[in-house]
Parts: structure tokens; sequence; C-alpha cells
């Protein structure tokens, strides 16, 4: 009911405002907000004037990083989707607070998701994280440069996904996008565990295949 609510507070912030279009699996909007100072002024503009098109930028560009960041510290799904929706609605709780001559919007925003986790692990009683762990410190802005070369790539991998079958290519994206178990896949499909397993080896196997025709 928490995860519901949360989802329903997020609803109410971003309602108003214009979609966003993402690549394909990775929730990098498509005008490429990338660079540490961007990012600052759009936390700013959250800040100051509640902008609620600045807001929705940056949930489109840190919601998805925050999840890949617990689940790389070896948080849940289901947890991870939960603190991530609860760290963007801080920073719009919060961001009037932030001062970018202290630290830049990405470290400031990493640090509350950061501090969402610790909080999880002490109400579950579980073991703290070293905080010196370098897997502890979120991943830094990509450049402009690495924006391209991210495009690039992923518009070949679209290109390869395309002459998959579409069985094939539904579990790869569910398997690799939406990151479903092999079993999730199965209750869902409604096919033995073991062939889908076989089956997605088998479309991987033709993925790279494709993605060798389209780098040719």
């Amino acid at each position: 009911m928490e995860n519901i609510s949360n989802m329903r507070k997020i609803d109410l912030v971003t309602s108003s405002v214009p979609a966003f279009n993402t690549t394909m699996g990775t929730g990098i909007v498509n005008d490429n907000v990338s660079s540490r100072s961007e990012l600052d002024e759009l936390l700013t503009r959250v800040g100051r004037y509640k902008d609620k098109t600045a807001f929705a930028t940056l949930f489109s560009y840190f919601a998805p990083r925050i999840k890949s960041f617990l689940l790389r510290l070896g948080t849940d799904m289901s947890t991870a989707e939960e603190l991530s929706q609860e760290a963007m609605i801080m920073v719009w709780r919060r961001a009037e607070t932030f001062d970018p001559s202290q630290a830049g919007a990405s470290t400031w925003i990493f640090t509350i998701a950061r501090n969402k986790r610790i909080d999880r692990l002490r109400k579950d009683g579980r073991p703290l994280p070293d905080m010196l762990d370098p897997a502890m410190m979120p991943e830094q802005p990509e450049t402009g440069l690495d924006a391209v070369n991210r495009n690039e790539e992923e518009d070949k991998l679209r290109q390869a996904m395309k002459k998959l079958p579409e069985e094939q290519a539904k579990m790869i994206f569910a398997a690799y996008y939406e990151e479903k178990s092999h079993r999730e896949i199965a209750e869902e499909s409604g096919l033995p565990l073991g062939t889908v397993k076989s089956r997605i080896r088998l479309a991987l196997t033709r993925l790279r295949a494709n993605l060798d025709e389209v780098e040719r």
C-alpha cells in the first residue's frame, strides 16, 4: 500500500507536465540532459519555483539510474523500485535545500537514495553497508560524447532486435529491459522454465549474430 501511495504522489507531481520520450531500456531523455550544470539548473528550478517540468525531466533522468544503483548494491527489484520512488519524492520536497556550491545535483540526489536504502536496512534489522565501498558511489552523469556513443550502440541494438522473431524479441526485452527473472517469464508465458531458458539462450545467439551484421 505504501508503494501505491508513493506512485500516486509521483503522479500528482508529474501529471500536468508533457510526456518525455525515453530511449529503449535506459530511461535517458531524448534531449540528452547530461552535464552537471544542466542538472544543477533543473534541480535549482524545482527548489525555487516548484517547476514541475524540471522535476519531470529530473525524474526521467534519475529514477532509472537510482534503481540500477540500488540493484547493484544487492537490493531486490521491488525494494529498488520503491526506494527510487521515495527518493525522488524526497527530491521534490527538499529541493529548496539544494546548494550547487556544496555538491552537484547527481551527488545530492544519489545521497538521498543511499540514505533511503540505509534507513530501510536499519528498519529491517540488516547489517549496514561499508560507506567506503566503491560500489556505494553513484555513477557520474554522462558526457556529451558518452551520450553520442550510447545512442549509436542503442540504435544498433534496436536494428538487431527487429530482426529477431517476435517471440524471441519479447523474451529478450522481458529478461534484459524489464529485468524479469526466467521464472517470472515462464509464469507469464505459460511455458516450462527450461523452455524459457533455452529460448532466451537461442535468442541471445541470434541477437549477437544480428549485431555482427549491423556493425559490418
